[in-house]
């Protein structure tokens, strides 16, 4: 089951100053960004020092080496630039339909791992929209336009909005993030085992 797929996230304005917005990780909102360092990931034993580590190791289930050289990058951002030689040619091809149930379970898989710290953050927010600040991605993020709003999918911001609503509003009950549900996932040569709490949050989400 592919949760998002055939999802509209359209084009929209994001006022200002009703909501939450992120771009730099040391400012307020930082957290909401996967290139916030704190909030290491293990997923099969092995540490992932940021989301977005994480979920740029996604794309290559095939290539374990490549997930590695990912994975050993010591900031998000050498992270990323290590995906991107790789991605024309290794990169799964379902990518684009799949990409955005993979942020999600990324997302999960850090407040699951991180819950005290990430839940907190989360319910600071109460319930306005959670913007991503971005120079130019109208994707994952929104743009200013001007001093009052800024436009643009955001759909990084929408999806840390569900994670709210899904994990903490909705106090969600469960004791594990299951795989995610999309053929081919595979971690550093491994199928995805179920994700457990780091140990240090396990009082707090249990």
């Amino acid at each position: 089951m592919i949760e998002f797929q055939g999802i509209d996230f359209p084009l929209r304005s994001w006022d200002r100053f009703s909501s939450v917005s992120f771009r730099k990780t040391n400012e307020e909102w930082g957290g909401f960004s996967n290139m916030a360092g704190g909030y290491p990931i293990k997923v099969n034993g092995h540490e992932w020092r940021t989301s977005e580590a994480l979920y740029q190791a996604l794309r290559f289930p095939d290539n374990p080496e490549v997930q590695e050289l990912i994975r050993a990058e010591k900031s998000p951002m050498a992270a990323k630039m290590k995906s991107k030689p790789f991605r024309r040619e290794l990169s799964r091809p379902d990518w684009d339909d799949v990409r955005i149930d993979l942020m999600y379970w990324s997302l999960r898989v850090k407040l699951f791992c991180n819950f005290e710290q990430f839940s907190s953050l989360l319910l600071k927010s109460s319930n306005a929209d959670i913007v991503e600040n971005s120079s130019k991605d109208r994707f994952w993020g929104a743009v200013p336009v001007n001093d009052f709003y800024f436009q643009g999918q955001n759909v990084l911001g929408v999806l840390l909005s569900k994670l709210r609503i899904d994990w903490v509003v909705g106090q969600d009950s469960a004791h594990e993030v299951e795989p995610p549900r999309i053929h081919n996932c595979l971690i550093l040569g491994e199928s995805i085992q179920s994700i457990h709490p780091i140990e240090k949050d396990r009082d707090t989400l249990f």
